[in-house]
């Protein structure tokens, strides 16, 4: 019973979390090998600074639940 519903909300922390990501690629994977954007730091500002908060608090939901999933 605890193992489904771990595995299920793990299923659904790993799509929300492939989502975020997609959407704070800037300029990373093969564009930037191929001249697509410079490297230059910027702070984040507004709705980026949330999406990269929220992301880091999904990652850490993910580990959590990874291991609960290797316990029970």
């Amino acid at each position: 019973m605890y193992h489904k519903l771990v595995s299920i909300i793990q299923v659904v922390t790993s799509f929300i979390l492939i989502g975020l990501i997609m959407i704070q690629q800037k300029g990373g994977g093969l564009s930037s090998v191929f001249g697509g954007s410079s490297t230059n730091y910027m702070k984040k500002r507004g709705i980026e600074k949330y999406l990269n908060i929220f992301t880091i608090i999904l990652i850490a939901i993910f580990i959590v639940v990874s291991i609960l999933i290797f316990i029970v």
